[in-house]
């Protein structure tokens, strides 16, 4: 998996580097879209949403110049005992799955970012029980953006469980 953050600077993951982030409310449109979604029981439900919209004020620096943290799969290390490839969750993941990944920066070397930085896990996603799943993520991805990213697991991997 790779994902490339344009929204968030590479520089950010050094000590001290800052990632933007919205400054502008969120505002709701007046217009509220009604729909009808089919229940258990065979009735349907209605159901009212608005649209938000975030401000596309940042404050911080932006990615328009500057190069775009890009996530990567940590390389798997040989478990001898094992017989196979695996990552350390920290206890965190206690079931083998497809669907289990762990996200670090791939860096470019010309920016002279550490190495521990690049191999510090920003986003680890695994399964703990059948449908149960655990996400783990640090600074700089927000919430939102972890989730989205391990919402994606579920699409692009087969179900080999």
């Amino acid at each position: 998996m790779q994902c490339t953050m344009h929204s968030i600077p590479a520089e950010c993951i050094q000590e001290g580097g800052k990632a933007p982030t919205p400054t502008g409310a969120i505002q709701s449109l007046d217009e509220p879209v009604s729909s009808t979604l089919p229940s258990a029981k065979g009735k349907e439900v209605a159901v009212e949403f608005s649209s938000t919209s975030l401000s596309a004020d940042l404050s911080g620096p932006a990615c328009v110049n500057g190069t775009p943290l890009v996530l990567k799969n940590k390389a798997p290390r040989w478990h001898e005992q094992l017989q196979c490839w695996c990552l350390n969750f920290r206890g965190r993941v206690t079931v083998a799955s497809v669907k289990n990944f762990q996200l670090v920066a791939s860096v470019d070397p010309s920016l002279n970012i550490p190495a521990a930085e690049q191999e510090k896990v920003i986003l680890q996603f695994g399964k703990i029980g059948k449908d149960i799943f655990t996400m783990d993520y640090r600074y700089p991805l927000s919430a939102f953006q972890a989730f989205a990213i391990c919402l994606t697991s579920f699409d692009t991997k087969p179900a080999c469980e």
